[in-house]
């Protein structure tokens, strides 16, 4: 009696919290979906101005292509910046504070092509604030949380309570009537893919929020690095943006060689930051660097050689929520597990929704 009204308990959370955030975790699911072969779906539709004709020349310099940015642009700043080490014809990236995106070719600084921000992008901004800022990543943030309860009270649910009946629970009856194929594909299909979805949801919740990471470091018995502080003069004079960007770059290639890909980011209070990315099979090999973004000098840096239990899980989290880790198998096994969360409040709905019915009848 006492497993009953238990049971009953758990239902009655499971179907509220998901009538609540059903609209919510199938547009988290889809765009998720999308976003996992981001990396293949742009190296198939954009080739054309993502690469130039491979050439036995050298990289022309940053400060060509960021001098090439301001002739184009001299009202907009600079955001970001990507360059691809690895493939010496892959064209430079840059993205002004307006939102839009320039693709430099790495030979002769010469333009190739300008435009907003691509549709995976839009997509990404969906899949993390439903385009809507800070209200839509808060609402994103906390149905997050919600399916993360849904999901432990859906494999509660999903258990029988008879051990004689757990076979069933394995299984879809393809040739039963609707509505109970409807309920085999929320609740076995469901049960197949929360653990996957389990893990995707939690590395998402670590993005989101301090407590996560604060978990994660006390798990580890570590605390997660922000770089070891450097001590270094003041310029006695201040290059120009291109010169400065340009020093800093071929320094950093120089001390740290072998990276496979680089980025310039602004970030707030006047920083600026560099990150190296080195060819990495489990947790990302990455070496940070921080610089007054107006001298250029250095103030903390961050190296992968440091890490600790808590940095290995933060740099390995992207990977992991987006299911780049370990490779192709582990994102067909994310897509797959994306597109039920997509099918579950579809189906869950349809569930409550013929019990409204039969309920209204009687």
């Amino acid at each position: 009696m006492k497993n009953k009204k238990f049971k009953n308990t758990i239902r009655n959370i499971h179907l509220w919290l998901g009538l609540a955030t059903g609209l919510v975790v199938f547009i988290i699911s889809v765009t998720g979906a999308l976003y996992i072969f981001e990396e293949e779906i742009r190296d198939f539709t954009q080739k054309d101005f993502r690469y130039v004709r491979l050439q036995e020349k050298p990289f022309i310099g940053l400060d060509k292509v960021i001098s090439g940015f301001e002739k184009l642009s001299p009202k907009d700043e600079l955001r970001l910046i990507r360059i691809e080490d690895a493939l010496p014809n892959a064209t430079v990236e840059m993205t002004s504070k307006k939102g839009m995106v320039y693709y430099f070719n790495p030979y002769d600084a010469t333009l190739v092509k300008k435009g907003g921000e691509d549709w995976l992008q839009v997509v990404e901004h969906i899949h993390t604030s439903l385009l809507l800022g800070n209200t839509g990543k808060f609402i994103i943030e906390w149905s997050v949380v919600i399916f993360v309860l849904m999901l432990i009270t859906g494999l509660i649910l999903w258990f029988p309570g008879q051990m004689r009946l757990l076979k069933q629970s394995f299984t879809i009856k393809r040739k039963a009537s609707f509505k109970r194929l409807n309920y085999d594909l929320h609740n076995v299909l469901g049960f197949y893919a929360s653990f996957i979805l389990l893990i995707t949801a939690l590395s998402g919740l670590y993005f989101a929020f301090k407590e996560v990471k604060n978990a994660t470091s006390l798990f580890t018995g570590t605390k997660l690095g922000q770089g070891k502080a450097i001590i270094s003069a003041n310029p006695t004079t201040i290059d120009p943006i291109p010169v400065r960007y340009n020093k800093i770059y071929a320094e950093a290639k120089i001390k740290y060689p072998g990276a496979i890909s680089t980025s310039f980011s602004l970030r707030g209070k006047g920083e600026l930051r560099l990150r190296m990315i080195y060819p990495y099979r489990w947790a990302r090999k990455q070496n940070t660097f921080f610089y007054e973004q107006a001298t250029g000098r250095m103030i903390r840096a961050k190296l992968y050689k440091d890490y600790n239990g808590a940095d290995l899980i933060e740099a390995t989290n992207y990977d992991l929520h987006t299911g780049r880790l370990f490779g192709l198998p582990n994102k067909i096994l994310s897509l797959l597990a994306a597109l039920v969360a997509a099918s579950l409040p579809i189906t869950g709905f349809i569930i409550w929704w013929q019990k409204r019915k039969k309920s209204r009848r009687k």
